[in-house]
């Protein structure tokens, strides 16, 4: 999967604490669309959206030990296959809360636990004076500020799930490391690598203890949905082929 800044959340550049005094008349720009997902080929996904992530996607889980779900959005590095050259997001494909989230992010200030929205104030996002303003002239949230707020604080509660759900399966030695070896229509063999699953065969062997706690803990679902995304790897591959008679063209 493609390697990105760990320094900086995956699209983030110049994210600042939204400032009723410093950000008055700023707005996030009309032209914003999903263009800045073009050259990422993986995104992470939380755990309550599996379920709908796995209709679309291959689901995969980092190799750190918070085993983070991800939804797999290409097979070479820096090209997302459900967006075209227009910048539209393949029909009927449901879009990650994490793409959805963006431009938007909280800051966590570990000392209080006090949760800051902030937003990236790269120019590709934002332009001065638009219309669609973070603040009311009064100084006050806007709509658009109000519900990125509320996006934000249900993304960061299914995050701190994820969070733990990735390390339970993680601990619990559920996950393995896989790679996958596809013939693409031009003839050519595209590696990839650098993701873990569930294993099946361990899951059947998994402890009754174990599989008790996953179970009252409402984990099941979720493990099944990830199960249920491998079918996903032909429809990426069908949209690789796609990607390539265009480019043929």
């Amino acid at each position: 999967m493609t390697q990105t800044n760990s320094t900086m959340p995956l699209f983030y550049k110049k994210p600042e604490p939204l400032d009723s005094s410093k950000h008055k008349t700023l707005a996030l720009k009309k032209s914003f669309g999903l263009d800045f997902t073009r050259k990422i080929n993986a995104v992470p996904v939380t755990m309550i959206e599996m379920p709908q992530i796995c209709h679309s996607y291959p689901i995969a889980f980092s190799q750190d030990a918070n085993a983070t779900p991800v939804a797999i959005l290409g097979l070479r590095d820096n090209e997302n296959l459900f967006i075209d050259e227009k910048g539209n997001w393949e029909p009927l494909c449901y879009i990650p809360s994490y793409i959805r989230r963006y431009p938007f992010i909280f800051s966590e200030n570990p000392q209080n636990d006090q949760l800051v929205l902030c937003v990236d104030t790269d120019k590709s996002v934002i332009e001065e004076g638009g219309d669609q303003r973070f603040f009311e002239e009064d100084g006050t949230a806007s709509a658009l500020s109000k519900n990125a707020l509320e996006f934000c604080k249900s993304y960061h509660a299914a995050a701190h799930q994820t969070t733990a759900f990735g390390q339970a399966l993680d601990k619990a030695g559920l996950l393995v490391e896989r790679s996958a070896e596809i013939m693409a229509p031009n003839g050519k063999k595209i590696n990839f690598s650098g993701f873990r699953i569930i294993d099946e065969a361990k899951l059947m062997e998994l402890d009754d203890a174990t599989f008790m706690e996953f179970r009252k803990n409402g984990w099941l679902p979720f493990i099944y949905a990830h199960l249920f995304s491998g079918s996903q790897w032909q429809k990426l591959t069908a949209l690789l082929a796609q990607h390539l008679e265009k480019s043929a063209a």
